[in-house]
């Protein structure tokens, strides 16, 4: 077969923020950041990083654009989730049809329960690096560097000087991640979503696993009844327009944190608006969405100078220390424009502190005129140690922030638009309770985390299953016990 490659008239209009370049950053404090020894291996990796191939269209980036501002127009519903630190050696076949399999089960409970479409963001192909607290830590008595993540040095005490190879690491790592979705997606994956492929045996409680168990069914009986009329593309029919038809591909857009601004320009490039092909503009094109942590969102800081002029939609980390004129004065700089849904505000209080700073940052929102995104991260302000020794979060107090941030949400006249949460698609023993009621005593049976303690795969289906049975409630469906 002959291809036929056609050289492209570039646009001449760039449009780009005021006085912004992919390296404007620079010129502004930098938090976060790595301390390489040889900066002359840095520059030659960064230079061979901005010569490889983009892993996304910008194409990519505007349809997840449209669908978050679906989701914050109460349209659509966003689930994110992933690791809380990818490691190279999550970079394999069962790991990632793992993680892929509990975010399509949990998306097809969220859409039974709210009957809208929901935004699939994975924490994937490319969330190596991570913030620390300290740049130091204490092993055996000796002062070594801090584990920074797979992109950045190794998790052994003995490899812990920052290594600018692996940087190429990550982008390999994350295209080779990413080629691999889109395969298993394009070859018909998704239907590993189907509810006939559930196991509900680790629900401890007969009750539970009976009102999960009615959820499944009922799925069961709507697929069949797709099926039968012809509206699943599986069965030969002509294609619905329900999102429950979307059973053979699904999209699956791929998220990290905007840490390493040096690889994040690397990865910047200046491509043709796909909605106006006048235009060119910058587009982020190692990932669809990036998000600042609650580290790095100072408003004269390098990381929001950078974010402020990609195309791709972003995140923002919000905390009990985020002001609410802080928030509007970031919002203005992020999103000048107000475009709906350009940002999502992920909130990450703890589950005794939502009252108190959630209220504040809705009406500072809504003042403002901006239209976000709000999705809660229930994880991050609920990690504790436990008896063990190691960090845990309880599915209690995740439960407790997340049924409280869509009390508040309600109560304030907006809308909770989607989750953020760790997981992993293993059967993991890093996070206390859930419907297998998982002790603190049984933490140590597969505590495999090299940072935050994460979902198991059926403690994330527990989550998915609350929320279903919530929205369903406000359906007016009558006999669901709520959040």
């Amino acid at each position: 077969m002959a291809f036929r490659v056609d050289t492209p008239v570039l646009p001449s209009t760039v449009v780009a923020a005021e006085g912004w370049s992919p390296s404007s950053w620079t010129s502004k404090p930098v938090l976060q950041d790595v301390d390489y020894p040889d900066q002359a291996h840095l520059s030659r990796v960064l230079e061979k990083i901005g010569r490889l191939p983009p892993m996304v269209a910008p194409g990519e980036i505007h349809r997840l654009r449209q669908q978050l501002a679906d989701v914050a127009q109460g349209k659509a519903f966003l689930l994110q989730g992933g690791d809380c630190a990818e490691l190279f050696d999550y970079c394999s076949q069962s790991p990632i049809e793992a993680k892929l399999k509990v975010l399509l089960q949990m998306s097809l409970v969220l859409v039974w329960g709210a009957r809208m479409p929901v935004v699939r963001i994975a924490r994937m192909a490319g969330q190596y690096a991570k913030p620390r607290s300290k740049p130091t830590e204490m092993h055996e008595g000796q002062e070594i560097l801090s584990y920074r993540g797979d992109n950045v040095n190794g998790y052994d005490p003995a490899d812990r000087s920052p290594d600018p190879e692996r940087l190429l690491g990550a982008y390999f790592h994350s295209a080779a991640t990413m080629n691999y979705v889109r395969s298993i997606l394009a070859e018909g994956f998704a239907d590993l979503h189907h509810p006939s492929n559930w196991n509900l045996h680790h629900v401890k409680s007969s009750t539970l696993r009976q009102e999960y168990q009615t959820i499944v069914d009922r799925l069961t009986d709507a697929l069949d009844f797709m099926k039968t009329i012809g509206a699943d593309p599986n069965a030969g029919g002509a294609k619905s327009a329900s999102p429950l038809s979307s059973l053979s591909t699904v999209d699956i857009f791929t998220s990290h944190e905007g840490l390493l601004l040096e690889y994040e320009q690397a990865l910047t490039r200046k491509m043709v608006d796909p909605t106006n092909s006048s235009q060119q503009k910058y587009y982020n094109v190692g990932t669809h969405f990036l998000w600042i942590g609650d580290r790095t969102r100072q408003l004269n800081g390098a990381h929001v100078e950078y974010f402020r002029g990609i195309e791709n939609p972003i995140g923002v980390k919000c905390g009990p220390s985020m002001k609410p004129d802080e928030l509007v004065a970031l919002l203005d700089i992020l999103n000048a424009d107000k475009q709906i849904g350009k940002v999502t505000l992920i909130t990450r209080y703890g589950a005794d502190q939502v009252d108190k700073y959630l209220p504040g940052h809705i009406k500072a929102v809504q003042e403002s005129g901006h239209v976000v995104v709000w999705a809660c991260d229930p994880m991050h302000g609920n990690t504790k140690q436990s008896v063990s020794g190691v960090k845990t979060r309880h599915l209690i107090d995740i439960t407790r922030e997340l049924s409280q941030a869509i009390r508040i949400h309600k109560q304030y006249n907006s809308h909770l638009g989607g989750v953020h949460f760790e997981l992993t698609g293993d059967r993991v023993t890093e996070c206390v309770g859930g419907s297998m009621e998982l002790l603190d005593a049984e933490l140590l049976d597969r505590y495999e985390t090299h940072c935050d303690p994460r979902l198991n795969y059926e403690q994330a289906l527990d989550m998915a299953f609350l929320i279903a049975k919530y929205q369903e409630k406000q359906r007016g469906f009558s006999g669901v016990m709520s959040l």
